[in-house]
């Protein structure tokens, strides 16, 4: 049947899982083709989702035997037009309507290709029920933080401005090639241990995923020749490090093995909030020795331990180098923890690449979240959070809506948190703390290409790290390049013969600031063509004329698409920071508003989000009901902790 004719639209044919098929009409900026609904032929509620943003319109159908409410999600916010009676045909039947406040929808979204069918919220008003948590932003923190919550049993509402869920561990595609939008070096995938935090979040909502083993974890191209790849075996990579510096082969030992000490004491335990009393006091009883390691390294750097047993400034340098790629800084201002979990954990557990890209595994988490009772909503773009009585009670979209919930955790920066979510006149004296002893880290420029792979050498590694000429320029804008080859690994990614190279380079956004449109992409041309340029020289001639698509972004990119603040990746400490000590957790100074992601203990990383999302849930649980609780020796141990980050 028909739905009446509006002057600006178009009919779309959609097989609703009725007898018969239904013409429905569909706006111009919101062209979708053919969808097909595979749902019995009852009552259905869904939503279909395009790429522009972001007012409902509300259609209601009915067909028979009986009727399903549609929304449309369109630029423009029209008035929605609801039929009362099954006459569609006659104008006496429509009136208006303002849109429904709330119902449980699936989504039906296509991106790139993909499409995802999704249970989401679509308004929950204050007073309406409930969720025990909502999430603001679907990166690995959060999804880990959310799924967990959902697996305890909590019902977890996630908001995600975008329109695929992973944040900068997302994805896109572009004609048969699928492109990971940042890292595609995977830590936490392994079959083994504590640490393998991928691999337990996806095995709690009951989902595997199948990987690659990585044989190189990085090969590293240096100043003044040196190349040094780091193998899988622990054995090989020690023993190529020490036979390009013999006569530092005792302290590099040491310090690696300092490393693997702090390694194994956390691989030992079992991982929840380090803000939850009754845990954390329960691990230490278990394992006094372990925990008592961790502590006395807490608040030490990885470049002031190598500094005892290290002499030769070129082997320190190399060790800035190991570092830089954890937290892009340097070793003297890495934390020893951080640097002793990623620089064993590619041994122990290894890399492992997701078969069909790093998506999968938000991808996967989303459908884990789903599968156990919660929701997530795409183009849903916080602007503020609610707080009520000093506590946080719901979140506040673009377009007007409102979102209640007992808990709010931001997988948003602390900078975007408490700068823009939340009134900066109400920013908390910890945090301001924390401004205080952190920056936000720079940002990148990426670049994503398509070549020829016969360009490429066959015994080519997936993973590269380019500094060829001084080691002063390591921290420098543009004077490190990471390239990523996941099609190394898995060829599955791009049609036979071609390879993707993801390129990226450290850059701030005030270096794009202030430019013309044009100036703006001839910059990036040229940018992009001197870093292509130094990795033609080094590593594949012949680059440049393989080239068969080419994508480049800038922090305004990162910005835009990850709404990270001057598209920062994390917090970067001012000086030499006293370890992790002056790393927040995830509760806030204001109550029921919880911190997930990067910008959390233990910072920046795959592994680290997930352990943040990890403990949050953990804490968010305790807090909501869901695990054990002691108010009293809450209150005293978040004291002391506030006390051990002031000291940072």
């Amino acid at each position: 049947m028909q739905l009446g004719t509006f002057s600006d639209c178009k009919t779309r044919n959609f097989n609703m899982g009725f007898p018969n098929s239904q013409s429905f009409l569909d706006f111009k900026t919101a062209q979708f083709g053919n969808l097909s609904f595979l749902d019995e032929p009852r009552c259905k509620r869904q939503v279909i989702s395009c790429f522009s943003q972001s007012k409902p319109l509300n259609f209601t159908f009915f067909p028979e035997p009986r009727w399903s409410k549609q929304s449309l999600y369109n630029s423009k916010p029209l008035e929605t037009q609801y039929y009362t009676k099954q006459e569609l045909g006659s104008s006496k039947s429509i009136r208006k309507t303002k849109n429904l406040s709330s119902f449980r929808v699936k989504s039906v979204m296509g991106v790139s290709k993909v499409v995802e069918n999704d249970d989401v919220a679509v308004g929950k008003m204050k007073g309406s029920g409930g969720y025990d948590a909502i999430v603001i932003g679907s990166g690995i923190g959060g999804l880990v933080a959310a799924t967990q919550l959902a697996v305890k049993g909590a019902r977890v509402l996630v908001l995600e401005k975008y329109v695929i869920p992973g944040g900068s561990s997302g994805f896109y595609e572009r004609d048969g090639y699928t492109f990971d939008v940042g890292s595609s070096v995977m830590f936490g995938f392994s079959d083994k241990g504590n640490l393998n935090l991928i691999t337990q979040a996806l095995a709690a909502v009951g989902i595997k995923m199948d990987v690659i083993p990585d044989p190189t974890t990085v090969h590293f191209h240096l100043p003044n020749s040196l190349s040094v790849q780091v193998h899988r075996e622990y054995k090989d990579f020690i023993s190529e490090l020490t036979s390009k510096f013999p006569h530092e082969k005792e302290g590099i030992l040491k310090f690696y093995n300092i490393c693997w000490k702090i390694f194994n004491a956390l691989n030992s335990l079992e991982l929840k909030s380090l803000e939850e009393p009754i845990y954390l006091f329960g691990q230490f009883f278990q394992k006094p020795v372990e925990c008592l390691t961790l502590a006395y390294y807490l608040p030490q750097n990885a470049g002031s331990i190598a500094r005892e047993f290290i002499k030769d400034p070129e082997v320190l340098s190399f060790i800035d180098a190991e570092c830089f790629i954890v937290s892009t800084v340097n070793a003297l201002q890495t934390p020893m923890i951080n640097a002793s979990m990623v620089l064993c954990d590619r041994h122990f557990g290894g890399i492992n690449y997701p078969v069909g890209g790093v998506g999968g595994i938000a991808k996967s988490l989303t459908k884990g979240l789903i599968n156990h009772g919660s929701e997530i909503l795409y183009k849903a773009n916080v602007t503020s959070i609610i707080v009520d009585n000093e506590k946080a009670v719901g979140v506040r979209l673009s377009d007007g809506r409102e979102f209640y919930a007992k808990t709010i955790i931001s997988n948003s920066t602390r900078w975007d948190t408490f700068g823009k979510l939340l009134k900066k006149q109400d920013l908390p004296k910890e945090e301001e703390n924390f401004q205080k002893v952190y920056v936000k880290a720079p940002s990148f420029l990426s670049i994503h290409m398509e070549v020829k792979a016969e360009v490429l050498p066959p015994d080519t590694d997936c993973h590269h790290f380019v500094l060829e000429d001084d080691w002063k320029n390591l921290e420098e804008p543009y004077g490190s390049i990471f390239l990523s080859i996941p099609t190394i690994l898995d060829s599955s990614l791009a049609p036979k013969g071609r390879h993707i190279l993801h390129i990226f380079t450290t850059s701030s956004i005030e270096d794009w600031q202030g430019l013309s449109t044009k100036d703006y992409e001839a910059k990036k041309e040229l940018v992009a063509d001197k870093i292509i340029s130094r990795l033609e020289k080094k590593l594949f001639p012949g680059l440049k004329s393989s080239i068969e698509f080419k994508e480049v972004g800038t922090p305004k990119t990162h910005r835009r698409y990850l709404a990270r603040d001057s598209g920062t990746y994390g917090p970067m400490p001012r000086n030499i920071p006293k370890g992790l000590l002056g790393m927040p957790f995830n509760t806030t100074a204001i109550n029921g508003l919880y911190c997930v992601g990067d910008s959390c203990f233990p910072g920046q990383g795959v592994i680290a989000v997930a352990f943040s999302g990890v403990m949050c849930a953990h804490r968010v649980a305790a807090d909501v009901g869901l695990e054990k609780k002691s108010p009293v020796l809450d209150a005293g141990l978040l004291g002391l902790l506030g006390w051990l980050r002031s000291l940072a």
